[in-house]
C-alpha cells in the first residue's frame, strides 16, 4: 500500500468558491498586495453563499511570498476585513505549490473535529510582489564583501537540496519517461485551446469576481483597498490564455540546451486570489445551503526531490487505494500543469486517460499563483463536475522539495 498522509471525511462540504482574474506578472494586478486579493474573494465568496462573516467560525489561509511588510498579518487582516468576528482566529499554511489544497485539507480536520461548523479558507499570491531580499546584511556591510540581494522567486525556484531547480525536475522526468518536446509542445497547445474555449464560452467568468477600485472599511481601524492604477476601471478576465499552436510553441528555445521545458510549455507566472466556504452538512441543511461538493478524502506524500513533480502520481494513488476507488472512477482530473513535462509524467505513471485531464485549461494557459493554485483547481473542478454531472474529481500538485498532494471531492448530484 502506498505510503503518505492521508484524511477521510465524512461529512465536510464545499459551498460556492470564487476567485480574482488571473493577470500576468507585472500586470494589472501587479501593485496590489497579496492581503487585498485576498480580501476581495473573500468577501465575494461570502457574498455568494448569502453569508456574511459573522457565519464564519476559522479563516484559514495561505501565501508564499511576502508581498508586502504586512506579510505576517495578512490571513488575521483577510478574515477581520471580510468581516469576521474578533474573536474568531485565522491561521496561515504553507505547503508550497500545494498550499491551496492543504487549505481545504485543514478545514476538513477542524470540522470534523468539531472545532467549527464553517471555514473561509482564501489562498492568495502576487508573484509580481516577490521581493528582492538579502538575509545577511543585519549585522551590517562588510568591506569588499558581495552585497546579497538577490531575486526572491527566482532564488526558490532552487531546491539547495538536490541542487537543481524546478526546470530540471521536469527535465529528469521527460528522460525518465521518454517524453519528446514534441509531446511537451502538444500538450501546451491543447492546454491554451481549452482555457480559450472555456472563456470564450463563459465558463470561467462563473468563477470569477473583477477587480475595480473598492474601499475595504473596518470600524475602529485602518483603511485597506484596492486601487487600479492608470484609466482601468475594473480587470474581469485571465489575461495568459491565447491560441498558441505547436507550430508557434516549436520555435521557442528550451531552457536547458537538448532539453523539452520552454516558456511556452511551463506554467505561467500570474498574480490571483481564489476563496472558498467550507462547512459541515450539519450546517448547510440547517442554513439551507446547496453544496458545490463533498470534500471526500486528502491526501499528502513525498518523493524524491530531483523528480518532485512526479509527486501527483504518488498523492493520487493513496487517495484511491484508502477510499476504495480505482482511476476509472474519477471523471475529471485537475493537476496543476507547473510543467508540461512534468504533468504527462503524471499521466504515464498513473495509465491516466488524458481526455479528463483539465478540460477547460491547467496552469501553462491560465498561470500557477503559488498559494492561489489549489484553491483555484479545487473550486473550477467543483463547478466542472457540476457541469459535467460526473460523481467524482480529483484535484492535485506536485511540491516543491519532493511531494505531491491531492484532494477527492464528490458531485452530490451525478447520478450515476
Amino acid at each position: 500500500m502506498a505510503q503518505g498522509f492521508f484524511n477521510a471525511f465524512n461529512d465536510v462540504w464545499m459551498l460556492d468558491g470564487v476567485r480574482t482574474p488571473m493577470v500576468d506578472y507585472c500586470g494589472a494586478l501587479g501593485h496590489i498586495s497579496p492581503t487585498d486579493l485576498g480580501i476581495k474573494a473573500a468577501r465575494e465568496a461570502l457574498k455568494r453563499n448569502g453569508m456574511s462573516g459573522a457565519d464564519i467560525e476559522s479563516v484559514i489561509t495561505g501565501n508564499m511570498a511576502p508581498g508586502d511588510f504586512d506579510q505576517f498579518f495578512l490571513p488575521r487582516h483577510i478574515g477581520l476585513y471580510a468581516g469576521v468576528p474578533q474573536q474568531v482566529p485565522a491561521v496561515m499554511a504553507q505547503r508550497i505549490c500545494g498550499t491551496g489544497f492543504e487549505l481545504f485539507r485543514q478545514a476538513g480536520e477542524q470540522i470534523e473535529a468539531g472545532a467549527c461548523d464553517t471555514a473561509l479558507v482564501v489562498g492568495t499570491e502576487s508573484m509580481t510582489r516577490n521581493p528582492i531580499a538579502a538575509f545577511d546584511h543585519r549585522t551590517g556591510f562588510k568591506l569588499g564583501a558581495p552585497v546579497g540581494f538577490k531575486d526572491y522567486m527566482w532564488e526558490a525556484l532552487k531546491d539547495p537540496a538536490a541542487g537543481i531547480n524546478m526546470i530540471q525536475t521536469a527535465e529528469n522526468l521527460a528522460k525518465q519517461y521518454g517524453i519528446t518536446r514534441e509531446e511537451v509542445d502538444q500538450f501546451a497547445a491543447e492546454s491554451f485551446a481549452k482555457a480559450v474555449a472555456a472563456q470564450e464560452s463563459g465558463f470561467l467568468a462563473g468563477e470569477i469576481v473583477p477587480v475595480i477600485s473598492e474601499k475595504f472599511e473596518l470600524e475602529g481601524y485602518q483603511t485597506r483597498g484596492i486601487k487600479l492604477q492608470g484609466k482601468l476601471t475594473e480587470v474581469a478576465t485571465d489575461t495568459h490564455p491565447r491560441l498558441s499552436p505547436v507550430e508557434v510553441l516549436a520555435k521557442l528555445r528550451p531552457v536547458y540546451e537538448g532539453g523539452v521545458q520552454t516558456g511556452g510549455n511551463s506554467s505561467a507566472l500570474v498574480d490571483a486570489a481564489a476563496a472558498c466556504i467550507v462547512t459541515s452538512g450539519r450546517y448547510a441543511k440547517a442554513n439551507g445551503k446547496q453544496p458545490l461538493a463533498r470534500v471526500v478524502a486528502a491526501a499528502a506524500v513525498g518523493v524524491p526531490p530531483e523528480i518532485m513533480g512526479i509527486g501527483p502520481a504518488a498523492a493520487i494513488r493513496l487517495l484511491l487505494e484508502r477510499s476504495g476507488l480505482q482511476l476509472d472512477d474519477i471523471g475529471r482530473f485537475e493537476i496543476n500543469e507547473a510543467q508540461g513535462a512534468q504533468t504527462l509524467a503524471v499521466g504515464r505513471e498513473l495509465g491516466m486517460d488524458l481526455s479528463r485531464l483539465n478540460v477547460n485549461g491547467g496552469a501553462i494557459a491560465l498561470g500557477h499563483p503559488l498559494a492561489c493554485t489549489g484553491v483555484r483547481l479545487t473550486i473550477t473542478l467543483a463547478r466542472e463536475l457540476k457541469r459535467s454531472g460526473l460523481r467524482y474529481g480529483i484535484s492535485s500538485a506536485c511540491i516543491g522539495g519532493g511531494q505531491g498532494i491531492a484532494l477527492l471531492i464528490e458531485n452530490p448530484d451525478a447520478t450515476a
